[in-house]
């Protein structure tokens, strides 16, 4: 009898003449677009300046590239060092292979350098930027659906994926555990949104309260995969790494409710003076309001003295009437 299954593709690769179009890359792609655009639109919400977000990814992207390529390398040194593997394939990025604690780590670091030149803090971009990053590494996951990798235990539910045979897998059904991230992600995007919104987080605390979220569901996650990975004390190094940065989020979005309460009143100094008048304009404002202001009382006076002659003149002929 069949059951269900989410069928992976028959290939990641689609050819346009020599050009290969590569489905993992494309999901990195798109997933950083989708970063940038609604992180530039909840900066914008924030009090800052349309643009700032796309001049800092500038230099966050690709120093996360980086970062998530290192991580995974040095975690999986095996797979390019070991007996038998050629070393060239670690710097082979569209094959997969980005951790995401990498990523942030040196992605930060190339923040910090973005934020520096634009004079602008990086909790508060890193504030608006929590979301979006969540919704890109949701779009990001759907990459390793493309290359056929990182999927769970063999399973027969109805939305279990199924994997081809190929270099070191074997075809059968599997839970499909970058489904299970990718929807995680966007959860944790909705609960800093939500959340951002509720408690009005500044200082680095919605940043934080995604790293917190995502390593929950990472834990989990990555629990249920069987892809070849270094274990410590029973387990995978990477439900150590979640363990440890979601303590440490967790701790700095109490450390810093104490210290610094509340948001930032103003996140990127002259965004705010582009809606008020120039100063001139305001000038000329302000002094419009005074000559008005002093017009008034003497409209006023001119339209008593205007009654009390024409109550005069009335008074007058009545009398000759009278003579008369």
């Amino acid at each position: 009898m069949d059951i269900a299954y989410i069928p992976s593709p028959s290939t990641g690769v689609l050819h346009l003449g020599p050009l290969p179009l590569r489905g993992y890359a494309f999901c990195i792609i798109i997933g950083v677009f989708v970063a940038v655009w609604f992180g530039n639109k909840r900066w914008i919400a924030r009090g800052g300046k349309a643009g700032t977000v796309a001049d800092v990814a500038v230099w966050a992207v690709p120093f996360g590239l980086v970062g998530g390529r290192l991580y995974h390398v040095i975690t999986d040194y095996q797979l390019y060092f070991s007996e038998g593997e050629n070393w060239v394939d670690a710097f082979k990025i569209w094959e997969g292979g980005l951790g995401i604690w990498g990523a942030i780590a040196l992605g930060a670091v190339g923040a910090w350098i973005g934020c520096r030149r634009r004079g602008i803090p990086l909790p508060a971009w890193a504030d608006a930027l929590a979301p979006a990053i969540a919704f890109a590494q949701a779009i990001g996951r759907w990459g390793n659906w493309f290359n056929q990798e990182l999927y769970g235990r063999e399973t027969d539910v109805p939305w279990a994926l199924k994997i081809t045979e190929g270099p070191n897998r074997e075809a059968g059904l599997y839970h499909p555990t970058f489904l299970y991230e990718s929807l995680w992600c966007i959860g944790v995007a909705l609960l800093v949104i939500w959340a951002d919104r509720r408690f009005k987080l500044g200082h680095g605390r919605a940043f934080a309260l995604y790293v917190a979220s995502y390593c929950v569901g990472r834990g989990w996650i990555e629990y249920m995969r069987v892809d070849e990975a270094h274990h410590v004390l029973g387990l995978r190094l990477n439900v150590w790494t979640s363990i440890v940065v979601f303590l440490l989020a967790v701790v700095y979005m109490v450390v810093s409710a104490r210290l610094r309460p509340g948001r930032e009143e103003i996140v990127e100094p002259g965004a705010v003076d582009l809606a008020k008048p120039a100063a001139g304009e305001s000038d000329a404002v302000d002094s419009g309001a005074d000559d008005a202001a002093e017009d008034v009382p003497t409209a006023a006076a001119e339209a008593s003295d205007g009654e009390d002659a024409a109550r005069a003149d009335a008074d007058a002929d009545a009398k000759s009437a009278g003579k008369g």
